[in-house]
Formats: structure tokens, C-alpha cells, sequence
């Protein structure tokens, strides 16, 4: 019985050793290795739920903080420290983030940045829409060095700009602010790229390269996905009135 079963046993090992069972094989690896990287990267992505608000003093980050939170308006003056509060995105789920409002300060801001930006989900950089056209330099080098971080360019959080102020008669559109945006930090990435060397030639290090080598930079060209919203975190009516945050608050709850 045993030998008349052997030789169907060898032709049935013959075919597993086969070319069309060894491609199956192989790409039953493939699938379980991309399955394994997507968990994995899930994981991280989940692990980070702080949504960071950034930007120059004055921008109305704290505001915007205390708006999102109560829906109230609060006098505010600069801060010197973070404040941090946990914010549901919607009122009929239970999903909630991490705000963090950190200071806008030059010489506290990116100190605060290197404590929080593992931990970002997303980023909301706050932009005074009305000081915008005499701060562009200082906004676009603030941005600049977030965008080449490499924490920040390896997590590729979604950032969002917050062009902030819009009750305001004199407010700039996001538009423009994005093409200015655009324009600056096109001409800090060729001054930027330009790194000094040391006596034997080589390059002494420096920032990644933002955006694509040989083209003006846009925003499309970053890891992230970058939006721009018009908002109003004092509203329309002044303190009365209730803020103008509909676009942020869309945003928040797509990246939560």
C-alpha cells in the first residue's frame, strides 16, 4: 500500500517545489511584510496625539487655544510656557487630541518645539493676518525651521496654516499669504542650501533640503499635507461675539 503511494507522495513534493508555488510563496511574504510596516506605522501615527499651535508672538495662538476650548473670549498676554488641554473634535464621537499652545517667542519657541514635536499629530502654525506683509520674513524663517526638522520631516505631521485675524479690515487673504509664504522660503532655502565647507572641501552639515532641487518651491512638494485657512479667533463682533474657527474645526477633525 506504502509503495504504491510513494510515487504520487514524490510528484506531489516535485510540484511544491515548483516555480508557480515558490512565486505564491514568495508573495505571501510580501503581503505579510507590508502588512507588518503598515501596523507598525499605524502604531507610531497613533501613539502621536498632540496637535501643536505655532507661531510669532502676537498671533493669537493663545486665543485661538481658549476659543477652541470654551468657546469664550479671555484677555491673553505672551506666553512664556506651554499650555496644554485635551480637546474632543467632535461632539458626537469620543475622539479627542492633545492641544498645545506653545510660546511664540524667539528665544523660547524652538526649545518648546524640540520638547513637542514627536509627539505632534498635526501642526497648526497661526499667522497674523493683519501684521502679516512687515512679519513675512520672521514668519517664513520661523516656518522654515520646522519644515527641516528631521523629526518633523520624518513623522510628516498635517500642518495647517491659520492665517488668524480675518475680522480685521486690513487682513491678508491665505492666498496671498500663501504665494508670499511660497516666495520667502523659496529664497531662504537657496541661501540655506548654500553651506559653508571646511578647508578639505566637505560640507559641514545644515538643514535638509526643502521642497525639490531645481524648482521654486510650493508647498505640494513636502512629506506633509499643507492646508491654509482663513479664521478669526476674536470674531467679528469683538469679544462678544463668537469666534470665526469653522475651517479649523473642520480640519481638527480630519487629522484626529
Amino acid at each position: 500500500m506504502a509503495g504504491g503511494l510513494e510515487p504520487h507522495l514524490e510528484a506531489l513534493r516535485r510540484e511544491l517545489r515548483g516555480p508557480a508555488v515558490l512565486s505564491v510563496l514568495i508573495a505571501l511574504i510580501a503581503v505579510a511584510i507590508t502588512f507588518l510596516i503598515w501596523r507598525f506605522v499605524q502604531g507610531r501615527r497613533s501613539s502621536r496625539k498632540a496637535v501643536l499651535l505655532l507661531g510669532l508672538c502676537d498671533a493669537g495662538k493663545t486665543l485661538l487655544f481658549a476659543r477652541l476650548l470654551s468657546g469664550r473670549y479671555r484677555d491673553t498676554q505672551t506666553s512664556i510656557t506651554d499650555s496644554c488641554a485635551v480637546y474632543r473634535v467632535s461632539r458626537d464621537k469620543s475622539t479627542n487630541v492633545t492641544l498645545i499652545d506653545l510660546p511664540g517667542h524667539e528665544s523660547l519657541r524652538l526649545q518648546f518645539l524640540e520638547r513637542f514635536k514627536a509627539a505632534a499629530r498635526a501642526i497648526v502654525f497661526v499667522v497674523d493676518s493683519v501684521a502679516f506683509q512687515r512679519e513675512v520674513k520672521d514668519v517664513a524663517e520661523f516656518l522654515y525651521q520646522v519644515l527641516v526638522d528631521s523629526t518633523v520631516l520624518r513623522n510628516a505631521p498635517a500642518l495647517l496654516i491659520a492665517c488668524n485675524k480675518q475680522d480685521v479690515t486690513m487682513a491678508k487673504s491665505a492666498k496671498l499669504i500663501q504665494q508670499q509664504l511660497e516666495k520667502e522660503l523659496n529664497t531662504l532655502r537657496v541661501t540655506r542650501s548654500a553651506a559653508p565647507t571646511s578647508l578639505d572641501g566637505s560640507a559641514t552639515g545644515g538643514p535638509a533640503q526643502l521642497g525639490k532641487k531645481g524648482k521654486d518651491f510650493d508647498f505640494s512638494q513636502l512629506p506633509m499635507k499643507v492646508e491654509f485657512v482663513e479664521c478669526s479667533a476674536r470674531g467679528s463682533k469683538g469679544e462678544e461675539g463668537e469666534a470665526d474657527l469653522e475651517g479649523l474645526e473642520k480640519w481638527l477633525v480630519k487629522v484626529a
